[in-house]
């Protein structure tokens, strides 16, 4: 059996025998009719970052067949204010079959699939967010002749009734068990969701942050994923986000993806990690240490790590998350297992030593091949990122080491090993660059590079005039600053973001 078919959750797997980026509409076709589904949605997440859907009901296999063939019409304008103008709005929504999962939440029967825009030529839409994304993943690989994969780091709150047992210890709530964690059972109903709907989780746990605030719980949990080619990656990190905010509904609980939600605690980040793969091989490493072309993907971040803010940080409360001692970076560098830093090598199972048997003394040692786990990991996101926009701006960065001549002396010159917040590391940390500390900056440091996202026809200008106005109108100049003493103003403008992303 094929490993990919063989123990998968996904309903429609099990049943075609395929995987899911084999899906044909035959195969919907199929399914829709022995499995009895009534109902068929379409989803699209809008420039909000939220999902939407258009419902269809079945009634015959002439109309079913025909929407899946070509589609419906949509409202771009609604969708995606800032790109597309009423005047000429209307776009054409397709479904992707490879994203096809019976809806966990629906009362009947329900298949539901993410869409791509098209434009009134039959074309893909150039500033849809999936799109860009395409086309920066396929232009990654024609100038590297390397394929991107990447995987996220989901972090957010769940807020529940405070019923005073067993309390939390407030900010240490990292792998916390039950009783202290009290939400670790419906974290892992939302990661049997959504391994039913596609996603490939690494695993899931409670995360630092935890508190009590007018008498209810905050508690903070992070769900991983596994490898993925970008495009895919991004799919299940958008569709993981509509079920955790569906399930907790159920629950009654609220949940949020904010990167801030309270003065002096953790934010929730939206950590990338990232792989350069040819031919089915990992290729971050070299003789056991990271490989040039690790590093060439890291200089690219570097340069272009102030304007991919404009993507991965979209709002003001984004950047009082990026302050120091608050588990985020604020300083352009990199460095091997060092948390203080913007893009991170965590550990890489390196050492050559098989420590299952160490463990286990009745198990024999083996040979295995554990470069494949190698990663770098991004951490500057957050849950207010265009989850698609994003990864797009990853890709060039990454794409950008291996076109610019200095990428490699570009990451000598930033690698870090200590913790550059320690008061002895005062003079390394002078001599960094800054991230952007507010929206206005990020939009400026995007119109600054923007040349390079729009190399390739990847990021289309409008998309970009778009972005930049978006960041301009919150005119958060020194807005951190302001508030720095006053609570009651800065937990007004987190309330106004709690539903981001």
């Amino acid at each position: 059996m094929n490993k990919e078919i063989e123990m998968n959750a996904n309903p429609l797997v099990e049943f075609l025998q395929k995987p899911a980026y084999e899906f044909t509409k035959s195969d919907i076709l199929h399914f829709v009719k022995e499995k009895g589904i009534r109902m068929v949605n379409f989803m699209y997440p809008a420039e909000d970052g939220r999902v939407k859907t258009l419902n269809f009901t079945v009634t015959n296999r002439d109309y079913l067949e025909a929407i899946l063939t070509n589609g419906e019409r949509v409202d771009g304008s609604s969708l995606f204010p800032s790109f597309i103008e009423a005047g000429n709005s209307d776009l054409y929504v397709i479904p992707r079959f490879r994203t096809a999962f019976v809806d966990p939440f629906a009362e009947i029967p329900t298949l539901g699939m993410l869409c791509s825009f098209f434009d009134k030529d039959g074309n893909p839409l150039d500033c849809s967010p999936e799109h860009t994304l395409r086309k920066a993943a396929n232009a990654f690989a024609r100038v590297t002749g390397l394929t991107f994969e990447a995987m996220g780091e989901l972090e957010y709150y769940v807020i529940s009734e405070d019923d005073g047992m067993f309390p939390a210890t407030d900010q240490r709530g990292y792998h916390e068990s039950a009783p202290y964690a009290k939400l670790n059972d419906f974290r892992q109903h939302c990661m049997s969701y959504i391994a039913q709907i596609g996603g490939q989780i690494k695993y899931g746990h409670s995360e630092v942050g935890n508190f009590v605030l007018d008498g209810k719980v905050y508690e903070q949990n992070e769900i991983e994923f596994l490898p993925n080619p970008v495009e895919t990656a991004a799919d299940q990190l958008v569709l993981a986000k509509w079920v955790i905010r569906n399930l907790a509904y159920e629950y009654g609980y609220d949940v949020t993806f904010a990167p801030k939600i309270t003065v002096g605690k953790a934010g929730s980040g939206l950590h990338i990690h990232m792989r350069l793969m040819r031919d089915g091989q990992n290729c971050m490493l070299c003789d056991g240490r990271l490989s040039d072309e690790a590093k060439r993907a890291i200089g690219g971040m570097m340069l272009l790590a102030p304007s991919i803010t404009a993507f991965g940080n979209k709002n003001p409360t984004s950047y009082f998350r990026l302050v120091p001692h608050q588990e985020a970076p604020t300083n352009v560098c990199w460095g091997d297992r060092n948390r203080s830093v913007l893009v991170r090598v965590p550990l890489g199972w390196t050492a050559g030593k098989d420590m299952c048997a160490l463990a286990n003394p009745r198990e024999s040692a083996v040979e295995s091949n554990t470069a494949q786990k190698q990663t770098v990991e991004m951490r500057s996101p957050d849950g207010s990122a265009d989850i698609y926009q994003l990864m797009a701006g990853l890709c060039v960065a990454c794409r950008h080491g291996f076109e610019v001549e200095n990428a490699l002396d570009v990451a000598a010159d930033k690698y870090v090993n200590v913790d550059i917040h320690k008061d002895e590391n005062k003079e390394k940390l002078a001599l960094l660059d800054q991230l952007p500390t507010c929206c206005v900056e990020s939009a400026d440091c995007l119109e600054r590079q923007r040349g390079i996202y729009e190399a390739y026809d990847v990021f289309s200008p409008r998309m970009i005039d778009g972005i930049i106005r978006t960041l301009r109108a919150h005119e958060d100049i020194g807005l951190h600053d302001k508030l720095r003493n006053d609570d009651t103003q800065m937990l007004s403008i987190v309330r106004r973001f709690f539903h981001c992303g």
